[in-house]
This record gives structure tokens, sequence and C-alpha cells, in this order.
């Protein structure tokens, strides 16, 4: 099995010193550069850079500023996808994100974590858990999600919060860690209107 086996298996692997994973990181990074150093009115390059980059993508995405990942390949984003400034996604296993998302700026979602005891974390080993985000979220501010987070269709995750385990369809989560505030129910669709 190797490295990229194992870390799709959810088991340690090699990430800082196997010369495979070193070349797919390369790889995406100089993307990324050409992506992230392109002039504003580019958006078509831009976007097409980005579906190149990505495992998979509807039609609609936006990236606003800088975005910063491991490989690209792992990350799919559904239609009407939208990323404010400076969203970093380590996607050493998959993270699938659904259809009609919003992304705040400063948001960083992270399938990688480190063993924690130090002889092995010292040898460069980690693991990787996919994390999913459902159809219609919206993601505020300076969110961390955590390696095999899953976050239902419909929920909102409240600025500055972190997010672990499993947070249920059409809910508020906010805090640290991450728990349920209270559904979104119909008094949520009529306070604008």
């Amino acid at each position: 099995m190797n490295e990229l086996q194992k870390a799709a298996a959810g088991l340690l692997y090699d990430a800082n010193y196997d010369p495979a994973l070193l070349a797919k990181r390369r790889a995406a990074k100089r993307i990324l550069f050409e992506i992230n150093n392109l002039h504003p009115d580019e958006d078509e390059k831009r976007t097409q850079l980005l579906k190149g980059l990505l495992g998979k993508t509807g039609q609609n995405i936006t990236f606003d500023g800088q975005f910063h990942c491991d490989y690209g390949f792992n990350i799919e984003v559904g239609e009407n996808f939208y990323a404010n400034v400076n969203l970093v996604i380590l996607d050493g296993a998959k993270v699938t994100i659904g259809n009609n998302c919003f992304i705040a700026p400063n948001v960083g979602i992270y399938t990688a974590g480190h063993p924690l005891d130090a002889e092995r974390r010292n040898k460069g080993l980690e693991y990787a858990h996919p994390i999913t985000i459902g159809d219609d979220v919206w993601i505020g501010a300076g969110v961390t999600v955590l390696p095999g987070a899953s976050i239902g269709s419909g929920s909102v995750i409240a600025a500055g919060s972190v997010v672990r385990g499993e947070v249920p369809p059409n809910v508020i989560c906010g805090g640290n860690p991450g728990n349920v505030i209270r559904e979104i129910n119909e008094r949520d669709s009529q306070k604008y209107r």
C-alpha cells in the first residue's frame, strides 16, 4: 500500500518525506501560485485553473482572493460554490462540498491530523479523515473544520466555530467545540422579507 492509499484509508502515512506525495503537492503549489497571482480581471482563467486543479466542480464556482490546498484532486465542490478570501483546505483525504455552499473569509477545512506521541509525529507521520459538507451550507468567518467532520445540508456554522464530529441538517452550530444552538425554522425565512 503506498502513502496515498494509506491516507485514503485513514491510516498513518508519511506526508513529509514520501517523494510521490511531495511531487503531487509541488504540482498543486505551482497551479496555486498561478491562481493566487492572477490579476483580478482574469476571472475566466482563474476558474479554468481551479477546475483543472480540483477533483470535481460545478459549472458556477467562485474562489475570491487567496486559496491554498495540499493536492486539489481530493476536493469536490458542487454547483454555485462561493469561497471568500483565504480559504485553506488540507485535502489528504476527500473533501466533499455540496451545491449552493457559501464560505466566509479565513476558513480552514483540515482533513489532516498528527499522532499525539512525539516519536511518530517527528517521523512526519499524519492521518487524514474525509470531510463532508452538505448542500445549502453557510460557513461563517474564521471557522475551523476538523478531520472527519460532517455538516448536514441547510446548516449554518457561526463565525469562529470549531467543527468536529457530525452537525445535523438545518441547524445553527457555534462555539468551540461547535454545538447545535438551535434548529433553523420558518421564522428565519420570514426575518428579511
